[in-house]
């Protein structure tokens, strides 16, 4: 009986001796999820709530011994809310470690350089991984660039941080403004700027069209900027079709044709470049400037000489088949 005894009590040590190793190599061993998979940890949600998340998405083989063990192991540092990646095979432990270091997944939104506040709200609209209305926002207050969100992040917050990246840039580069800048304040350095912005899309062209703008400015000279035309028309938008005369002619307090100096507002986000280019524009004494065919554009100090380049981009035109 003793002898039997012994042998009980042997076994008996040897199945928890088994079970408290399943327990530890549990925590560290490869887990059952076969490839990358996220999962989304809501705002409050505990430690067993997020087990069972991990069991749905394949990332744990039991939730509550991926709980149980976390409990056990894990420290008393609470998980963070939000949407993280789990990597294929990713140990219980490593799972814990993702879920409380709270390194959550960003995502990117991108805002084009020129792109129009009522695009901007589309594309931020459209977004399904963002959430919360919001309004159209102030023409020439978002900084072009690209956004870091996180999945379930309010609309609001994004374009807060857009606007606050233009506002710390516009600041930047208007205390590091030339002397020869025709912009009296910042707001004008946004409105001319959006302008520069639409009439070239050729980064090393943009101080020199703002130094024509500029001298047009000095001379009381009409800008004659085309974007300005549709502006009004579409808010910024494709006009899709020539611009009509009538439009042309047309008086409103962005149609550069019909006025002189800037329009009321920005007719677009301008980026950096088109900030830097106003603020510190080209020496030159170019009045005019027309497409030369390539992307660019000619400029010309005189009204001959603009007319010239005009007949000469016209002709091309026509070889193109586009009059």
């Amino acid at each position: 009986m003793k002898r039997l005894g012994c042998i009980i009590l042997l076994i008996g040590l040897a199945v928890a001796a088994f079970v408290a190793f399943r327990f530890v190599h549990g925590w560290t061993e490869t887990g059952p999820a076969t490839r990358e998979t996220t999962i989304v940890v809501p705002e409050g949600a505990t430690l067993s709530a997020a087990a069972v998340l991990l069991k749905q998405a394949g990332a744990v083989r039991s939730a509550d011994a991926f709980l149980t063990r976390a409990k056990v192991f894990g420290g008393s540092m609470s998980i963070k809310a939000g949407e993280f990646v789990i990597p294929k095979g990713a140990s219980n432990s490593e799972i814990l470690s993702i879920l409380q270091g709270g390194k959550v997944l960003t995502r990117l939104i991108t805002i084009p350089e020129g792109m129009p506040s009522i695009l901007v709200h589309e594309r931020l609209m459209a977004n399904d991984q963002l959430t919360g209305d919001i309004p159209v926002p102030e023409e020439g207050s978002i900084l072009p660039d690209s956004y870091a969100f996180e999945r379930g992040e309010s609309r609001t917050r994004v374009v807060q941080r857009m606007q606050a990246a233009m506002t710390k840039v516009l600041a930047d580069l208007w205390a590091k403004r030339s002397p020869t800048a025709v912009v009296k304040t910042p707001r004008e350095a946004i409105i001319l700027a959006s302008i520069v912005e639409k009439e070239t899309a050729v980064a090393a062209e943009r101080p020199t069209v703002a130094g024509v703008y500029g001298n047009r400015l000095r001379t009381n000279m009409m800008l004659q900027a085309d974007p300005t035309i549709i502006y009004p028309i579409t808010k910024g938008k494709p006009l899709g079709r020539r611009i009509r005369k009538s439009e042309i002619a047309a008086v409103n307090d962005y149609n550069t044709y019909a006025m002189t100096g800037l329009p009321k507002g920005p007719i677009a986000n301008p980026g950096r470049l088109s900030i830097l280019a106003v603020t510190q524009p080209a020496q030159t004494k170019a009045l005019y400037f027309v497409a030369d065919g390539t992307g660019g554009h000619i400029f010309a100090d005189t009204y001959q000489q603009h007319n010239e380049n005009v007949r000469k981009w016209f002709e091309i035109r026509r070889q193109r088949g586009e009059l």
